[in-house]
């Protein structure tokens, strides 16, 4: 029996699994992710796989059938025609369209490892990601190949490949592209690259049995350098194995698979698939069910997602706590609420109470929100579809998942207590690319330290209080900013807020609050008086101010790190 298989009988969290979620989880199946995606091909072959719908409303899309074939041709191109081997990177770098399945799913048929990279990336990070990984060959959108053109020469990239986000949408009668195409062109910067257009490498690899380059794949082989995002310091590629990932796919499955019929559901990807998040939910799990997966290039402006939402029958959808905000905020959404929706997943970042709350009265489907990270493939903790939920929570850990909540000497605290999140499980990383000091310091004895601050109540569901290095230090009292925030967002007139600690002479650290408006007239008095109803005096922001927007990753996530050095930096040229 696998050492995963089986938790200790002791862990609270069993007693809320019932009879929708297994207590132990068979090995998977598939010896590989190309295996899955062989299986999953084999059984949908008809049924369409990928939609990528822009913002007018046109669209291109491919079957099951299409996608193993065109991966099968990818794969034969890196290794026949780019003669990369077993183990060799390859990055790929585009926002969500038909290419990304194709290539990714070519890239691990050829026995590589996959970089995802964030298409956004300036320069210098990209430079970076390139060189750290090592990566032989990249997939790169048209729009941004202008910047790889400045930074090739300095990577170990020998071999690019082109593409563009309305790849592979259907031509007219007589050959004549939608009017999308011929404006995308427009928009494509000028540059010197020696690369191959996508079409061109698919017919340069044909066909062929492609299986003999991923047949000797195991759970122990290396899938993806997922780069965590930056935002603690410089990005790090977390070593992720095709076992890692089949198993959390098997585990987000356990978690929500009641609500998910194989063949039937249509799953809405506004969150990008190089992002953790939405690679293993929104695609692996979904591919591995048979479901319609409909791609939002990019979801800003959020009517970007209107055309999606209207023309499709959407069943499920991810999203973090922005987006489904913003989505409340539009009067196309709130009027008309989409009527097919099963459920809704949250995630990337703490959802808050007031948004989980409208979005359940508008849409009358559920909003759970779950916990992972980079490092855990991502998936650590969800929400129960089945049952009563805990709001405000993270919910249970995943089947084959061991969670305990520890002090800074690593002993286990209290119950009820505050204390860091680690965790024990098949989905944990291998460690960080080429980086073996920093795997040690969160990687200790099998278990991952993940920073994060949460509390267990005696049934075993788990809360986030907010990240290790987030907390802030008022007069010797601990004031965590997921809390403030959300009681800002509960002020009918907060669109958004983050909250920081910056220096004070008199309390250490004082509480400073930025928000996005959604009333005008909202005073900042008005504001810390909400809070004071909410919040004991010493968590009440001793300053507020309003913002137009708030510094955020691509995937939606505020950066409070970016405020603090913007205080930082105000600080030194005071002087």
């Amino acid at each position: 029996m696998s050492p995963h298989t089986q938790l200790p009988t002791a862990s609270p969290w069993l007693q809320q699994y019932g009879t929708s979620i297994p207590r132990e989880l068979p090995e998977p199946a598939a010896a590989s992710l190309p295996a899955l995606a062989v299986q999953a091909a084999q059984r949908f072959a008809d049924q369409t796989a990928f939609t990528c719908v822009m913002p007018n409303g046109m669209y291109g899309s491919l079957s099951y059938a299409q996608v193993n074939a065109m991966s099968d041709a990818f794969a034969r191109y890196l290794r026949e025609v780019c003669q990369l081997q077993a183990g060799d990177r390859v990055a790929l770098q585009m926002p969500n369209c038909l290419s990304y399945p194709v290539c990714l799913l070519g890239i691990l048929k050829a026995g590589c490892v996959a970089v995802n990279t964030n298409p956004l990336y300036t320069a210098t990070e990209m430079a970076h990601q390139f060189k750290d990984s090592g990566a032989r060959a990249i997939v790169i959108v048209d729009l941004f190949a202008d910047k790889l053109e400045q930074v090739l020469a300095h990577t170990d990239i020998r071999h690019v490949v082109l593409t563009r986000v309305p790849e592979f949408f259907p031509a007219l009668v007589g050959g004549i592209v939608y009017g999308v195409m011929k404006h995308w062109n427009r928009l494509v910067p000028a540059h010197g690259l020696k690369a191959v257009r996508l079409p061109e490498a698919l017919a340069q690899g044909g066909s062929g049995d492609v299986s003999p380059y991923w047949r000797g794949l195991n759970h122990q082989s290396l899938a993806m350098l997922q780069y965590t995002g930056g935002t603690t310091g410089v990005a790090k590629g977390a070593m992720l194995t095709h076992g890692n990932l089949l198993w959390n796919t098997d585990q987000m499955l356990a978690m929500c698979g009641s609500h998910i019929e194989p063949g039937r559901e249509v799953v809405l990807t506004a969150l990008p698939l190089y992002h953790i998040f939405a690679f293993t939910v929104n695609f692996l799990a979904m591919f591995k069910m048979g479901a319609r997966n409909i791609l939002v290039p990019s979801p800003r402006p959020i009517q970007n997602l209107q055309r999606a939402l209207e023309n499709y029958r959407i069943t499920w959808l991810t999203g973090v706590n922005t987006l489904y905000n913003a989505l409340l905020g539009e009067e196309w959404f709130t009027a008309f609420p989409p009527k097919h929706i099963k459920a809704a997943g949250g995630g990337g970042a703490a959802m808050h109470h007031a948004v989980v709350a409208r979005w359940e009265q508008v849409t009358q489907a559920p909003l759970v929100e779950g916990y992972g990270l980079t490092e855990s493939s991502p998936v650590v903790c969800f929400q129960p579809l089945n049952g009563p939920r805990q709001p405000d929570t993270i919910g249970i850990p995943a089947p084959a998942t061991q969670v305990r909540l520890v002090d800074d000497a690593g002993q286990d605290v209290a119950p009820g207590q505050p204390g860091e999140l680690i965790v024990k499980g098949p989905q944990v990383m291998q460690g960080y690319w080429q980086r073996p000091e920093a795997s040690a310091e969160v990687l200790k004895d099998g278990w991952l330290y993940t920073g994060d601050v949460a509390v267990m109540d005696a049934q075993g569901t788990f809360k986030i209080v907010d990240r290790k290095k987030d907390l802030i230090l008022v007069s010797g009292f601990n004031v965590y900013p997921n809390e403030i925030e959300d009681a800002l967002a509960r002020h009918d007139g907060v669109m958004e807020a983050a909250v920081i600690g910056v220096p004070d002479g008199k309390t250490g650290e004082a509480v400073r609050a930025y928000v996005v408006r959604r009333d005008p007239a909202l005073t900042a008095e008005a504001l810390q008086a909400h809070c004071r109803e909410l919040l004991t005096g010493y968590k009440v922001p001793a300053r507020i101010e309003f913002r137009d927007e708030l510094p955020k990753t691509p995937v939606g996530k505020i950066l409070r790190k970016d405020l603090r050095a913007e205080v930082l930096g105000a600080a030194k040229k005071q002087g």
